[in-house]
Formats: C-alpha cells, structure tokens, sequence
C-alpha cells in the first residue's frame, strides 16, 4: 500500500484536535475526515474504509473501549491509534490488549502524530502482504515467492518491469534457487498470465525424444509414433514456454529451437507442414553459456536470441535475510499437507539455519524443513531436532570443539555409510542433488 494514498480518520470531540490532527495529516499527503464523535466516527466507518483510525479514549456519547470494539467489528483490518491524556494511560494500555495499535499521549508533537502514523499504516501493509500471501498460497504454491532481501528485491523490480513487455528473458543461478518461480511470476504478470504456461524440461527429456517433444509428430513418422502428436510449442500457443536448464539440449535441436525463436515457426516431425505459434520464450540454466559457447556445447547464435533480457539469481547464501521467512513458510506448508502441528522454530535452531551456507539453495532449505516436519516431536523445531536434517545442522554445533565443516564432513560420511556408499540415496536423504554431494565428497577428500 502507497502511504500517501491512505484514508486516515479522526474521532475526537475537541475541535481543535480535530483540526490540528488534519492539518499535520493532510501535508504529509494523506486522506483525512473528521468526525466529533464517537457514533459519527462509527456511521463513516460503516461507508468508507479507512487504512488508520485515531480516537480519542474519552468522549461523551460512548466509551472509547467500547468503540474500539465496534470499530474492530466493523473493520478489523484498519489500524487504531488512541489518543489519551494523562489520567487514562492505564485504559490506553487496555485498549492495546483490545486490539488497538498504539497510543498517543497528550500533549504530542506533529512528529510525533507522523511518527506513529507512519507505522501504523506499514503494520496494515505488512498485514494485507500477508494475507494476499496466504490467498496466493492456496491458488498456487507453484507461484509464490517468498522474500524480504534487497537481492530479491532487485529481482522483483526487473520481473515487473519485463512482465508487461514479450521480450525474450534469460534467468541464470544455481541449482534450486527458484528460477522457475521467477518464469512463472514473469507469466503471470504478463498480458499471457491467463493463457498456458508450458514448462520444457530440458534435464529430463531423452535426446531422441526431445524434436517431438518440442514440435510435436505426426503418425507413423517413427518407430512408435502410432498416433500425431501435438509438441510443447503449440501447447503454449499465446502463452508462455519456458525452457528449464536449456543448457542440456544438443546441437542438432538447438538449430531447430533458433528457427522457432527467430521465426516463430515450426513443423513437426515428420511433416514441412509450417505451424505458426505466437508464444514468448523464457529460458533458464545452472550453466555459464558464455563457457558452453566456448568449449562448442551451446549455439552462439541461440543465445543471443535468449539472452535480451537477462536476469541472475541470488543464491540463499547471499540473501540471508529470507531464510527465517522462507523456513516458517516451508513449516507452514509442510504442516498443512502431512498433517502436523508444529508451532514454530525456535531462534536457537533460526540462528543454525540461518548460519548454514545452503549449497543446494532454497531446494534444500525446503527438503531439509520438510524431513524436519516429518521427525521432529516437540510442538517447536529446537536445536536438537537438527540432527534430523542431514546437515551441519545439530545441537552439538553451539558447544562442540568441532567445527561447521567437521560435523558436516562426519555427517556426510556416516550417511553414506548407511546407504552402503550409494551416492543418490545419499544425497536424497541430505537433501541436495548429486552434483553438490560430489563436490563436498571431494572437498572433503571423501573416498
């Protein structure tokens, strides 16, 4: 919410309260009505919506507690600031148990009425985020960003600027950091956001396969092809297609993919019929292409055609300030689908997650909440509960001689021990892909 655009309400039946109240209001900007009673204020507020409220605690047609109440009836988003004198700072205490906001004594200052404002009106905005986080949780997991970091906010700021347009985006970053979040958010934004948004998983899809994959085929056009098929392009058809890890696809299709890109157009295997497809292209990778260009793996060309706006993913380790926020996310989720009651996580184990490097990113982070979900039997995750995680991540951290890296090297080992050494079993059960455990086995110089 932009402060400036705030409805503000003024309930008081001092007339010069009233009026000093609107002058200080009205030059920083916001809306302001008065009203000279309690009733009044209350008959306003049931036909206008109003962002902050100031009422005065004692007014002789109804109790400011009792007000309060009716206003919390009436809009219990709004936020209530009591103004009070002297002798009725113990009933402004009560009327924050109430429900109120905060209080202002009399005699104040203009800043100090700007001051309080100012805070109400961003705990309201915080708490209306908040709620349209949750909405946006229930319609679709798949989309929700979870963040608070300037990293992200960065990020956030070129998603909303490149969403409205068709230009061609590249998103770059590590494993796991959330760049098929950013394509989707990129697609909702858009003027496509209620056409398909169709994903191409180009670290999945067998070689062989990939052409109709992409492009579809026609009956009988191989071994196998019994039936047409119609390919992922013409699935996004005035929608989106995004191309996740496009470093993977070889050089034969992507000479095919460039003609599509460039031209819009495609034919599928099997046919010269020429399709036209109105679709925008979203591409994303773990991989340096300027160094798969140079080692000969990845079309020069092509890249130039995906890269037009470009867009780099912060890893978890340099937007630290989200784990605390992303973790009671993951909590929250992970409690509603497997049906446990977990009430939180306490700041001891807050300050060990947060202290973790998360080499497999925010992917990691949610494995590791949701094993922890799973195992944990307290109503809190407290330092303890770590253990489970399959990380650095244990009770013994705070007080052990050892350090991070040591009880992760131990860690690692004793799980590759239980799984006998098989490395993808291992990796599942810490919580990070393959490649990561690979890199740790041999910076740890793990036979």
């Amino acid at each position: 919410m932009n402060e400036l655009s705030a409805n503000i309400l003024v309930i008081d039946d001092d007339k010069v309260m009233r009026d000093a109240c609107q002058q200080i209001l009205t030059r920083q900007g916001y809306r302001v009505e008065l009203a000279a009673s309690a009733r009044q204020g209350l008959a306003l507020l049931e036909k206008v919506s109003f962002d902050a409220i100031l009422l005065d605690l004692v007014m002789p047609d109804l109790d400011g507690l009792e007000a309060l109440k009716k206003i919390r009836n009436i809009d219990p988003e709004s936020e209530v600031i009591i103004i009070t004198g002297y002798g009725t700072i113990q009933s402004a205490v009560e009327s924050i148990k109430a429900g109120a906001f905060h209080f202002l004594s009399k005699p104040f200052t203009p800043d100090d009425l700007r001051h309080l404002v100012s805070r109400a009106l961003e705990k309201r905005r915080v708490n209306l985020e908040n709620l349209y986080l949750r909405q946006e949780l229930k319609k679709d997991e798949r989309s929700v960003l979870v963040y608070q970091s300037e990293p992200m906010d960065r990020i956030m700021d070129m998603v909303t600027r490149v969403a409205p347009t068709d230009s061609t985006v590249l998103i770059t970053g590590e494993s796991g950091t959330g760049k098929g979040l950013v394509a989707n958010k990129i697609h909702q934004l858009s003027q496509r956001g209620r056409r398909p948004f169709i994903t191409v998983d180009c670290g999945t899809l067998v070689e062989t396969l990939f052409e109709s994959e992409l492009f579809g085929h026609v009956k009988g056009s191989f071994t196998g092809a019994d039936a047409n098929k119609i390919g992922k392009f013409e699935l996004a058809q005035h929608g989106t297609l995004f191309f996740d890890e496009i470093s993977n696809i070889g050089l034969e299709v992507q000479a095919k993919l460039l003609r599509a890109v460039e031209e819009r157009k495609i034919s599928k295997v099997g046919s010269h019929r020429v399709i036209t497809v109105d679709v925008r292209i979203i591409a994303a990778t773990n991989k340096d292409l300027t160094r798969a260009i140079k080692d000969g793996s990845f079309r020069e060309d092509l890249f130039y055609r995906l890269n037009v706006v470009l867009i780099q993913m912060p890893p978890l380790r340099e937007r630290k300030s989200d784990i605390p926020l992303l973790a009671q996310h993951f909590l929250e989720k992970y409690n509603t689908r497997l049906r446990r009651d977990l009430q939180g996580i306490t700041p001891e184990a807050m300050e060990l997650l947060v202290r973790h490097d998360w080499p497999g990113n925010v992917r990691e982070l949610e494995n590791t909440v949701e094993r922890l979900v799973v195992l944990s039997s307290g109503p809190y995750l407290e330092p303890g509960d770590l253990a489970f995680a399959g990380t650095i991540l244990s009770a013994a951290s705070e007080t052990s001689s050892m350090s991070l890296k040591d009880l992760e090297r131990d860690h690692i080992i004793q799980t590759l021990q239980r799984f006998d050494g098989h490395k993808s079993e291992t990796a599942r059960a810490l919580g990070i892909d393959r490649k990561t455990l690979r890199e740790k086995l041999r910076r740890y110089n793990i036979e």
